[in-house]
């Protein structure tokens, strides 16, 4: 079946499908306010009960915090197995005055639908649940077995994903994981993401005199943690853009040839983009180019500043502390322990006398690369240009899940990340939106790739 074939009964089926994603986006799944605990359970089980719909096999799995939800259909033997991850948690909601409707009371305006969790990731993994459940529907006899995995705390590390997922890995056993939580590369140019950056965090606490202390009385004779700090994070960066800490980019891996005139084929200009985020000029290593930069290169940046007075007015003092959280992106093959240790040790060493350093290490994944020759990828881009009306380019995203490396590890499966949202779509600030378009092309896209996936080769041993 081609989506062609579908389209008529996708369009009779489209105002319901915008009423179930309203439905479930009134939903408060805040994943890290322990006041939505009853929240976010409810949208494990609304996602649940929207599944058992098809028919499906559905579990919800207990963890140590937020459930998460397991379905399946039937096996089908010698096709290939397809898990589709994703999650029903969001992101806080403040500021909250800078919202123009609220959070949690899905709007349309102007062809989006506004709503915390739009498109990060309600919205977006919806559109393979519905693809499937309309293909049931339907009557279509599906050519491969969907698994579908859905948490709630993505938004919050995936912890218990990641130390439950070893036990989990015959349950979730698959050729390959569609995860849609991602954007397209432009308005009306869908894209594949093959790679992602990895992630290493950390924070830096300086402590110095046991208390605040007179800036005029004291100054001069004490080591300022404020001050402290900024050499020693000064020290970390060149003027070129280059990290400095000794060991940053041991296994950095390049780009091919092939990966770099990809890049320079895709439309981009580095004024349009600067002038969409509001400046005048980019920073970073001028050696590379912005987008390979922002998508292929390691980074080191500052998260947040806290030190001294913040209050109205003037306080004349010398901090007793000063801390700093750090964030680094890092590109396949290196390794983010080694990392997060030589940062440490460059710190200790930075660290001058008067100072007291203590060194909180936070969470940390590598990055990770899909094959470009892969047969899913061939697939996706059959499924989406059938869709979009448009080949799909292929691009890489200088953000992280770090839930995707641990796929890839544990069930040794491939991973396809299929976005259908817009690098505009306000995920985790306020006014988060989804093109309508977009999703109902996303459900489209989906159900065809399920047929498309179903014609290759079952490849790999232990399935159904």
């Amino acid at each position: 079946m081609k989506t062609a074939d579908l389209q008529p009964h996708l369009d009779t089926l489209a105002p319901q499908f915008q009423q179930d994603l309203m439905e479930w986006l009134r939903i408060a799944s805040i994943s890290s306010d322990p006041s939505c605990m009853r929240q976010t359970s409810e949208a494990a089980d609304w996602i649940a009960n929207h599944l058992r719909r098809g028919g499906l096999e559905v579990q919800r799995i207990e963890t140590q915090g937020h459930p998460l939800v397991f379905a399946q259909s039937p096996p089908i033997p010698g096709r290939p197995v397809v898990l589709v991850y994703g999650h029903y948690d969001v992101q806080p909601v403040e500021p909250l005055e800078q919202w123009i409707s609220g959070p949690f009371e899905p709007t349309i305006r102007d062809g989006n639908i506004y709503a915390r969790g739009a498109t990060d990731d309600k919205g977006q993994v919806l559109t393979h649940v519905e693809s499937l459940l309309t293909l049931i529907e339907a009557g279509v006899r599906l050519p491969i077995q969907v698994k579908f995995l859905i948490e709630g705390e993505e938004e919050v590390g995936s912890a218990n994903l990641e130390r439950l997922l070893p036990s989990l890995a015959k349950q979730l056993d698959c050729d390959v994981v569609v995860i849609s939580d991602s954007s397209q590369y432009d308005v009306g140019q869908p894209a594949i993401t093959y790679g992602l950056r990895g992630i290493a965090t950390f924070e830096l606490r300086l402590d110095g005199p046991r208390q605040d202390l007179h800036s005029g009385s004291f100054g001069g004779a004490v080591t300022n943690p404020a001050v402290a700090l900024c050499q020693m994070l000064a020290a970390a960066i060149g003027r070129d853009g280059r990290v400095q800490i000794p060991g940053f980019y041991d296994g950095c891996r390049e780009l091919t040839e092939i990966e770099r005139r990809r890049l320079a084929e895709l439309p981009y200009s580095d004024a349009e983009f600067a002038r969409s985020i509001g400046v005048d000029a980019l920073g970073g290593d001028q050696r590379y180019g912005a987008l390979e930069r922002r998508w292929t290169r390691p980074t080191f940046e500052i998260n947040g500043l806290t030190s001294g007075h913040q209050g109205e007015g003037g306080k004349t003092i010398i901090p007793a502390t000063a801390s700093a959280k750090i964030s680094c992106r890092l590109v396949p093959d290196q390794d983010p322990e080694k990392v997060v240790a030589a940062a440490e040790a460059f710190f200790h060493a930075q660290t001058p006398p008067g100072i007291r350093l203590h060194f909180k290490r936070g969470h940390a994944a590598p990055g990770m690369l899909s094959r470009l020759d892969s047969p899913y990828i061939a697939a996706a881009q059959r499924a989406i240009e059938s869709a979009f009306g448009k080949q799909p380019v292929m691009i890489r995203e200088g953000g992280s899940i770090p839930i995707v490396t641990r796929f890839q590890e544990v069930l040794g499966a491939d991973c396809l990340l299929l976005g259908w949202g817009l690098s505009d779509d306000n995920a985790h600030s306020p006014n988060e939106k989804f093109c309508l378009a977009d999703f109902h092309r996303g459900i489209a896209a989906s159900a065809q790739l399920f047929m498309e996936l179903g014609s290759l080769n079952h490849h790999r041993a232990g399935h159904g």
